[in-house]
């Protein structure tokens, strides 16, 4: 049995959250579950190991300007790459006709799908979940789960000489956007807390965008760079292994912290701008919301009211 699964959100961190979905099926039907995602979830970069995946499709070519997915010769296109793999069962999570229709001129006998013209705001967890229930009377509780195999790992812990016996901690201190983004001083607080009491090793995760090298940079030029191990330099895949050396992680809503927690790393999410929802769907996953503040959205702008006290202390929790 070949089955398709659709999951058209942005991003690697709503990718991630849809995992537990799409083990479900793979649970249910005894077989991986090829996915069909967009380019920019990077799916392949942090899949590639994992057992419940098959083949992932990408909406988008490396080519900006030839869409597989809009248009109409873009929606043939993507009717021609379905139409490859003869799937058996399609599982559509979102409400599109677009989406309906090729799966439909794909000639799949099966089709799952969203109520279709349903609200385009849907709730990220609920409406999957209640779809799961509904129309395979499954429940769906777990954790999302990415697999990375054991030689990878060590090799990590031979290129970078992890000591187990020591603390090693991810720092992703990257982000989408500038309102997510903690500032330099407040890890460089909790670097200085933690490294009074315990022998650490931090491993700095970001992109390349100015910003973001900015706080990279801050952090690198401080008394504590000869403790620091940038990674920025590294691929989505050759970061995994790194992580998952990690005991715990320290983040940003940013991909990392998405991707930590689903290595099964106790992850400390700093939500300073984003709601909470993506910083505690996983029981791996500790929130710190900023100060004066019972929760956190879109326009909370507070990322300089992250409480690096508030970190320490969700650290010495973890570690004892």
């Amino acid at each position: 049995m070949k089955i398709l699964a659709i999951q058209n959100r942005m991003g690697i961190g709503d990718t991630v959250i849809f995992l537990p979905f799409i083990k479900a099926l793979y649970k249910k039907f005894d077989t991986p579950i090829s996915l069909l995602v967009r380019e920019n979830s990077k799916a392949d970069q942090y899949l590639f190991q994992t057992n419940y995946i098959d083949k992932i499709i990408l909406l988008e070519k490396d080519n900006k300007n030839n869409n597989r997915s809009t248009g109409i010769t873009g929606i043939l296109n993507l009717i021609n790459e379905i139409k490859k793999y003869n799937f058996d069962k399609i599982f559509i999570f979102n409400s599109s006709l677009r989406f309906n229709l090729i799966a439909r001129i794909s000639k799949i006998p099966e089709i799952y799908q969203y109520p279709l013209f349903s609200k385009t705001k849907q709730h990220i967890i609920n409406v999957p979940k209640e779809f799961m229930k509904k129309r395979l009377n499954l429940e769906v509780n777990e954790d999302p789960n990415i697999q990375i195999d054991n030689s990878l790992i060590l090799n990590s812990i031979n290129k970078f000489r992890i000591n187990k016996n020591e603390l090693n901690i991810l720092l992703g201190i990257g982000g989408s956007g500038p309102t997510k983004r903690i500032p330099a001083k407040t890890f460089l607080m909790v670097i200085d807390k933690i490294l009074k009491i315990k022998k650490c090793k931090f491993f700095l995760a970001t992109g390349k965008n100015s910003e973001e090298q900015l706080i990279l940079n801050e952090i690198l030029n401080s008394k504590f760079k000869n403790f620091c191990h940038r990674l920025d330099n590294l691929t989505i895949k050759e970061t995994l292994p790194v992580i998952k050396c990690c005991d715990l992680s320290i983040c940003n809503d940013t991909s990392f912290s998405h991707l930590s927690a689903a290595l099964n790393i106790k992850t400390i999410t700093l939500m300073a701008d984003t709601p909470l929802i993506y910083g505690n769907y996983n029981s791996k996953m500790f929130p710190i919301i900023p100060d004066g503040e019972n929760t956190v959205g879109h326009n909370t702008l507070g990322k300089e009211k992250i409480n690096p006290e508030k970190i320490f202390n969700k650290i010495i929790e973890i570690i004892n």
